[in-house]
């Protein structure tokens, strides 16, 4: 069972909130929306790294030359390592399975470093992991989840090798199921896996992007594959249209101003829900740090808490300019199934680094895409756990978000005010509250597998009569570290009315995506939306 966390002394400073950049009313903190549980006391390693997988498993993954974790790998699993400075023989697991049916951690075992690497799902639904640092650098590893009573474990590529070392790069699955490798520290170029011929290509927009000095900006770029076909690159204030084919930028977009985006002074950033016709593509990019702050290691300076949001597919296309409630560095975005973004995690003051932020922002926000300007944004229920440098947030299948690491150390550290970080938690946003459980669907009938275009009919129950449409939206599984979701996206598709079939039962009718651009193959959560109230998710398989 879960177990509602209490909250310390720090975090009733947050007890009275707007609930909107706009309202006057300083509601009381537990008149809030959303709830916070504790799902795991002590997973033993914080993750970096964190992934979802269609088993309901949930992947954790930090680095692997930090010393012992709180977390022992099984007998005969230790890592041998003769050029680790820390420990030669490794029996400490640094990553681990999260089981979500018992909340219960299986510890794996990694052999090569994965400091700030990248991934992505495969179309077949294996992890793809890639880069690293040291002697992780340049590998290729895969992880093919598997049901609870099974052992899978880390696969790595031994006859396969990156080009170039990828340290910090971003990784985004393509509409023909490979992986574009894009960036990364002293890497100003991209790569594919499976790799294509010719080895790594050059793309100086990234080196371009940078800044001059040691402040960088440029690292763990923002990827958006476009329902055109082609990849939105933002690093630092800047962003391209890039034909990944011919090697082109195709279009240059405005400069964001506020000041750098990108790691080490990032925000985040998400592609809102493709709808309708698909033709529409709208990005948000959220916070960051001011300037010289990873620098000069100011860790008492503000962040911004500025918003740009463009429509990447307009001829002409301009930021449109919003603000949060709080400053934030750090945030993450997650699209949640109703279309909304919730920005969770991060600091008000500092910089990413070690040990260089301050202040925690414990507030989650809503953001509303479909509200005008200034009423968009939405105060949630604080947490209690600071999530500084290296936590992630991902969305669950029951529309939960779960919430993990958090290591502003750079070993384990569990002393002074932002120790390492080993619980993991869960936050419910208000679409799952107890008044809205007669709004609830449940999926009872879906096909496993859809193709593209292709006429599918789901069959739902629901509590209360049905009045409107009922939704149903594609969620993809991201690969989720330093506050950016790679491969994150919500598709709504095109759906019939309810059309009543029993008993509190419905048949609803849908088209699956036109096309891999707008929904790359892949394994995806299938959400029932029935006015804001999602149903658990079940995993659908499009394939072409």
């Amino acid at each position: 069972m879960s177990t509602p966390i209490s909250f310390s002394l720090h975090s009733l400073c947050f007890a009275f909130a707007v609930i909107t950049i706009t309202q006057n009313s300083i509601p009381a903190r537990a008149d809030l929306p959303g709830t916070w549980e504790l799902l795991v006391s002590n997973a033993g390693i914080s993750s970096m790294h964190t992934a979802v997988t269609r088993f309901n498993t949930v992947l954790l993954l930090d680095r692997t030359d930090i010393g012992p974790s709180r977390l022992k790998l099984t007998k005969h699993h230790c890592r041998i390592d003769p050029d680790d400075a820390v420990l030669k023989r490794d029996c400490h697991a640094h990553s681990a399975l999260l089981d979500l049916h018992t909340n219960r951690i299986r510890p794996l075992t990694i052999l090569t470093d994965t400091w700030c690497s990248s991934g992505q799902f495969l179309p077949d639904g294996t992890l793809l992991q890639s880069g690293g640092d040291r002697d992780g650098a340049r590998k290729f590893r895969k992880f093919a989840p598997c049901n609870s009573t099974s052992l899978c474990d880390w696969e790595e590529l031994r006859n396969i090798n990156l080009f170039k070392a990828r340290w910090y790069a971003t990784n985004q699955i393509l509409p023909d199921g490979t992986i574009i490798i894009v960036g990364g520290r002293i890497a100003s170029s991209v790569e594919y896996f499976p790799p294509r011929p010719g080895g790594a290509v050059s793309l100086p927009f990234l080196a371009k992007a940078g800044d001059v000095d040691d402040q960088m900006d440029n690292l763990y770029p923002y990827l958006h594959l476009l329902p055109q076909g082609h990849l939105f690159i933002f690093a630092n204030t800047k962003s391209v249209l890039y034909d990944y084919d011919k090697n082109q930028i195709v279009k240059v977009f405005p400069q964001l101003e506020g000041g750098p985006r990108n790691y080490p002074s990032a925000g985040s950033s998400a592609m809102l829900a493709l709808e309708g016709d698909y033709s529409t593509a709208t990005i948000v990019i959220c916070g960051g740090a001011h300037y010289g702050a990873y620098i000069r290691r100011e860790v008492d300076s503000p962040a911004h808490k500025s918003c740009g949001r463009i429509v990447a597919t307009k001829p002409d296309p301009v930021w449109e300019m919003e603000e949060m409630p709080f400053d934030r560095i750090m945030g993450d975005m997650v699209m949640l199934p109703t279309g909304d973004v919730l920005i969770i995690n991060g600091a008000k003051q500092g910089t990413q680094g070690y040990e260089m932020a301050t202040d925690p922002c414990l507030n989650p926000v809503l953001y509303r895409p479909d509200q005008p300007v200034g009423l968009r944004f939405m105060t949630l229920k604080p947490g209690s756990i600071p999530r500084m440098y290296h936590s992630t947030a991902n969305l669950l299948p029951d529309g939960r978000i779960l919430i993990a690491g958090s290591n502003p150390h750079y070993v384990y550290t569990f002393g002074g005010d932002f120790p390492t970080e080993l619980r993991i938690e869960a936050f419910s946003p208000e679409y799952l509250a107890t008044d809205k459980e007669n709004l609830r669907p449940v999926v009872v009938e879906t096909p496993e597998k859809v193709r593209y275009r292709e006429d599918f009919e789901v069959l739902v129950t629901v509590p209360l009569p049905v009045v409107g449409i009922v939704e149903l939206n594609f969620a993809s599984a991201p690969f989720a570290t330093h506050s950016f979701s790679q491969g994150q996206r919500l598709v709504k598709l095109v759906v019939t009315s309810a059309v009543p079939d029993g008993s509190r039962r419905y048949r609803i009718g849908s088209t699956a995506p036109p096309n891999g651009n707008v929904a790359p193959p892949g394994w995806y959560m299938m959400f029932a939306v029935n006015q804001g109230v999602p149903s658990v998710a079940r995993w659908v398989h499009l394939i072409s």
